[in-house]
């Protein structure tokens, strides 16, 4: 069977798509967990100015759900069962649809729950959800005038506020999830959000934007050498910057990398993470979701199958000195710079970043991270090897 064609293009125009192949696949999940990330709506109540889902007029282009809980459930049952399944809400701004989150946190008891919100709305959600939450990942972008220069005025005073509203009622951990965009971003933000108390773990990703011309790269390494150096001057316990925490264990047990992700991506898209848009159409990256010849599959015809996001001999990765440890960090960038053979897109994005990600490689080996991990204690060497955030991040900046 084939779908019918699809339209979705900006507003005024109107495009067909090619038809999805709708058999599904016998297995096509690697491994024996997966990455359920559900949105709840692409309705969100900030704008900020570099949102991905910005890309193809995705944002605000389905706020209400198409499928029902019995047919989620379906789904599961038929492509999901006897795996280890993790709960994304995401959006969007996943808190604009609660009742789409209480349903499924009612009807699949069993599953772990993560929540990716812009932590305006967090002192709405009541007492039990944030029990069950697994780990929040709250976005921001640094210090005040960062956060509010991108989201708007007074949103660092309100997440921060709120966070400490509801801090002690969340079950697991609460993660900084920076989008690293202004090279002017010092070690000094970076280090308050990393030791605050309103956070157990910092995230931080490279923005995939074009925001590293001139001396932005030089400006992003000087704070990198910092971040590194913060890392490893206690081996007593762990700084807990998620980014770093990967790349160390990674140089230090290589296998990891092999065996969570079948050696091919962090970020979990050839593998494991699917991505439900609310109208019920699948993807594996959640940047690409405007892209519909990467569909993967559908809640409301119950089909699934492989990633089309796989590795490919134009991409450079396995030559590059990063490889061992990187594992090729982000999928979308690697299949736009060079499966689409995007130029532009190559020099200004992914370039930029792989050089951030060699320079981070080699900054940390100058520190010794073998004889560092030998020294750290029992508990702080467990985290870092096997700490649960691991499964809701992207590991890799």
């Amino acid at each position: 069977m084939s779908a019918t064609p699809i339209t979705f293009a900006p507003a005024g125009q109107s495009r067909v798509v090619p038809r999805i192949d709708r058999i599904s696949d016998p297995d096509p999940i690697v491994g024996d967990r997966v990455e359920l990330q559900l949105l709840t709506t692409l309705k969100c109540n900030l704008k900020c100015t570099y949102c991905s889902l910005g890309v193809g007029e995705v944002l605000g282009s389905q706020n209400e759900l198409e499928y029902d809980i019995d047919q989620l459930a379906a789904f599961v049952d038929k492509h999901l069962a006897g795996k280890e399944v993790y709960v994304t809400f995401y959006g969007g701004e996943p808190t604009l649809n609660r009742k789409m989150m209480e349903e499924v946190m009612r009807r699949f008891p069993h599953f772990r729950f993560q929540l990716q919100t812009n932590g305006t709305l967090l002192d709405d959600l009541p007492d039990w959800m944030l029990a069950r939450l697994s780990n929040v990942l709250v976005s921001i972008d640094g210090g005040e005038a960062t956060t509010d220069g991108y989201r708007g005025k007074g949103i660092y005073r309100q997440v921060i506020r709120n966070i400490g509203l509801v801090r002690d009622k969340i079950g697991g951990t609460v993660t900084a999830r920076v989008t690293w965009g202004n090279p002017a971003t010092s070690f000094e933000e970076l280090d308050e959000l990393a030791t605050s108390e309103a956070f157990d773990y910092l995230y931080w990703q490279f923005v995939a934007d074009e925001m590293y011309a001139g001396d932005s790269v030089d400006k992003r390494k000087a704070v990198l050498v910092k971040l590194i150096e913060r890392f490893f001057a206690d081996s007593d316990t762990l700084y807990p910057v998620v980014p770093l925490m990967g790349i160390v264990r990674n140089k230090v047990l290589p296998n990891r990398g092999r065996e969570l992700y079948a050696g091919l991506t962090q970020c979990r898209v050839s593998t494991h993470l699917i991505n439900v848009m609310p109208n019920g159409q699948i993807y594996p990256c959640p940047d690409m979701m405007y892209a519909h010849h990467m569909q993967m599959g559908e809640i409301q015809g119950n089909w699934l199958k492989k990633s089309p996001l796989q590795p490919t001999p134009e991409m450079p990765c396995e030559s590059c000195e990063a490889f061992s440890w990187c594992r090729r960090n982000c999928m979308k960038n690697l299949y736009l710079g060079y499966v689409k053979n995007d130029l532009r897109y190559r020099g200004n994005v992914v370039e930029p970043i792989c050089e951030l990600l060699k320079f981070i490689g080699r900054e940390v080996d100058r520190h010794d991270p073998q004889a560092w991990f030998a020294r750290l204690p029992v508990p702080a060497r467990q985290r870092l090897v096997e700490a649960e955030v691991y499964d809701y991040v992207e590991i890799m900046p």
